[in-house]
């Protein structure tokens, strides 16, 4: 039965519904970033807002502080959800590296390999590719095997090729990538938001109890909760409001954090860089593209095995017509590097041998001291059923009834 693609996924991806979705292999992650957004706010809904419902007696003006806290918190677990169980830009795999690549190098020397001159095979780790007018280099992933686009790199993490690789974040478990780092975004600076929304709450509640002649340390004690949550979050914004702005600078030097750290002390030119709106607007204003792999899509692993055994034959094909070819005088020279070179070609059928059509002399010729056939011609890869050994028995059905070389019975080196 055929299997679908993320059943044989390479990656180390995790997929759930039938692999409509997909994580990446630290996807228990999700559990503890959820639980800093959630038991905080659920902290704050009970001791904090709860209180704070009734201090805005005009049109019930507190309801809307718990209304809004509960309305966020689903918006940025929203957020994190889609961040982490999306594709980020995975590049498919290929199946074989790219023939047209390949080429031979023939300047090898015999000595190299065996005593024979096969040529080498040859296959560039790099090209270039010009991007807004400027050549960039590109490398050939091993594991992909494929040349990755401009600005992808190959997370060890989740063992994929990600377009626009930015990082891989373990908070959510996935890769940022092209596809995913506008709900990144959204998702860090909707937390930094939030934490500012809570601790300004916090402080405001403190400040509401203060006004019955308390002081600040009174009223802290009497809602520990608020000093907790206000630390919190002060600890919090840190993080998440440190990471936003530092990544609002990267969109309006158009870069992602791998090549921001790679490229540190390298004077070299951004040629991704198309004025700070224009980076904006493409990180912001751009479509999504939708995803280069079809997950749900059967794959027919025996058709592909098939099409696999058609070019590894079509490359040994190549590979023989590369081959530069010459005479040899001996057999005893085929034995010595390995005897698979023995195989003679059976260009005239056994029956043609039996009906006496082919003198088996003139078409090999016979050394009269040694007798051992002479191989005048190309050496091929079929057997005239001879044998490794002290003597060289020919196959009766090979020799004509009245061969002389029938009644010798053996050739001897």
């Amino acid at each position: 039965m055929a299997k679908r693609l993320y059943q044989v996924w390479k990656g180390n991806n995790i997929f759930i519904c039938g692999g409509r979705i997909i994580f990446g292999p630290d996807a228990k992650s999700l559990l503890i970033t959820i639980s800093l957004v959630v038991v905080p706010v659920v902290i704050f809904c009970v001791f904090v807002a709860r209180h704070l419902l009734h201090k805005f007696p005009a049109y019930n003006a507190g309801y809307a502080i718990l209304v809004v806290t509960i309305a966020f918190t689903i918006f940025v677990l929203l957020l994190l959800f889609i961040t982490s169980a999306r594709d980020p830009g995975i590049v498919p795999r290929a199946s074989h590296p790219p023939e047209e690549e390949f080429t031979y190098d023939t300047s090898v020397s015999p000595d190299q390999i065996g005593g024979r001159h096969t040529p080498a095979l040859h296959f560039p780790r790099t090209k270039e590719v010009i991007v807004h007018g400027m050549p960039v280099k590109i490398k050939y992933c091993e594991t992909c095997m494929v040349y990755r686009p401009p600005r992808c790199s190959h997370c060890s993490i989740c063992n994929n090729c990600v377009e626009r690789f930015d990082h891989h974040c373990p908070w959510v478990g996935q890769c940022i990538g092209q596809r995913n780092y506008r709900f990144f975004f959204y998702f860090v600076s909707s937390s930094t938001l939030l934490c500012i929304y809570v601790f300004a709450m916090c402080a405001l509640y403190i400040k509401f109890l203060m006004d019955g002649d308390s002081t600040v340390w009174k009223a802290m004690k009497e809602s520990p909760a608020s000093v907790v949550l206000m630390i919190y979050c002060f600890i919090s914004l840190w993080f998440v409001g440190g990471l936003t702005g530092f990544h609002l600078y990267l969109i309006s030097t158009n870069q992602t954090t791998y090549e921001n750290f790679r490229r540190r002390g390298d004077n070299a030119p951004n040629v991704y860089d198309r004025g700070c709106l224009n980076n904006f607007l493409e990180v912001f204003c751009t479509e999504i593209r939708p995803s280069r792999n079809h997950f749900r899509a059967f794959v027919q692993e025996e058709s592909e095995r098939a099409a696999s055994r058609r070019r590894s034959a079509e490359i040994e094909e190549e590979d023989e017509d590369e081959l530069p070819r010459g005479p040899r005088a001996k057999v005893e020279d085929d034995l010595e590097i390995g005897g698979d070179l023995l195989k003679i070609s059976q260009r005239r059928t056994v029956t043609s041998y039996e009906e006496g059509e082919v003198d088996f002399g003139s078409e090999l010729g016979v050394d009269p001291e040694a007798r051992v056939p002479v191989i005048r011609g190309e050496v091929e890869r079929f057997s005239w059923g001879m044998r490794r050994s002290g003597s060289w028995d020919i196959s009766p059905e090979v020799l004509p009834p009245s061969s002389s070389l029938a009644e010798t019975g053996t050739l001897s080196q």
